[in-house]
């Protein structure tokens, strides 16, 4: 059973919703073998919150990969997801980073920017969107993010260490000021106040309560049933065969030559496929035959 899920819950009389996203055993195989600074762990941690958020509120079959490009000691965050909730990531950085706000990180102030992905398998071709970075902070960017695409008031407040990446969100809804004048200003105000260890160790509902107690009680919370989230990187030996393929039988067998095999490097996945001289010319040799 995973411990990594989203969470979904609902003010009914106050029109804010939100959500909690924890990510354990996902968030960890993230990681494993990666050796990433603390420093780029805790952001691309903080990202793959949020994506699981934006992506959990997809209403239809599709991929949603975020991108977070700089030139500064980070130079990519990748995060990607499906409607499913399954999810992979990186982060290409340099060896040793020090601790410092984002936007110093990423070098958002020499031209880096958010890269939004939408892949709809029924779509000619993916939506993309570019916004350039503002704030100080992964919540922050992605608030702005929101507030542009959404047109609504939206909060985050992230965390992320080596165990746990989590996020809570908050979001107006269109009738929020006339249910309740001071609604959004109050449930903002009291989500302020959570601590980094609280968001990394309390389960939503127990975190819920930490923050919005009163509330709970006087505007009926609706608290949904939490969706699992799952890492999700599968060996796929196959589209590299054909990418060989795709280079042609002088080219595949010239890089062999030169260098006695064909390494493919799978980034994202953080795996890397070998192709010998043997099974280079075997692929070719069967090109064409009835299988």
């Amino acid at each position: 059973m995973t411990d990594s899920t989203f969470h979904r819950f609902l003010f009914e009389n106050l029109d804010i919703r939100g959500a909690v996203v924890r990510l354990g055993d996902c968030w960890r195989q993230m990681q494993a073998g990666r050796g990433y600074a603390p420093p780029v762990a805790e952001l691309l941690g903080e990202m793959a919150a949020v994506t699981a958020l934006i992506a959990g509120q997809l209403k239809q079959p599709g991929r949603l990969t975020f991108q977070l490009r700089g030139d500064g000691p980070i130079q990519l965050l990748v995060m990607d997801c499906d409607e499913a909730l399954q999810m992979r990531g990186m982060a290409r950085a340099d060896a040793e980073v020090a601790a410092a706000p984002a936007p110093e990180l990423l070098g958002a102030d020499r031209g880096s920017h958010l890269l939004l992905t939408l892949d709809f398998p029924q779509a000619r071709e993916p939506y993309q969107s570019m916004v350039p970075l503002a704030g100080n902070s992964i919540a922050d960017i992605f608030e702005h993010y929101l507030e542009l695409s959404e047109q609504q008031a939206s909060r985050l407040f992230l965390a992320a260490g080596p165990e746990v990446a989590t996020c809570l969100f908050l979001q107006k809804m269109p009738d929020a000021d006339q249910r309740d004048p001071d609604g959004w200003h109050r449930l903002t105000s009291l989500a302020e106040t959570v601590k980094p260890e609280e968001l990394l160790s309390l389960d939503a509902e127990n975190l819920l309560r930490r923050l919005f107690h009163e509330d709970m009680e006087a505007h009926g919370l609706r608290l949904y049933e939490p969706r699992p989230v799952e890492y999700n990187c599968p060996e796929n030996r196959g589209k590299v065969r054909d990418m060989i393929l795709g280079l042609g039988r002088d080219e595949a067998l010239a890089i062999v030559e030169e260098h006695g095999e064909i390494v493919v490097r799978d980034d994202i996945c953080n795996r890397e496929y070998r192709f010998g001289a043997d099974e280079v010319a075997a692929l070719f040799a069967n090109l064409g035959r009835p299988h």
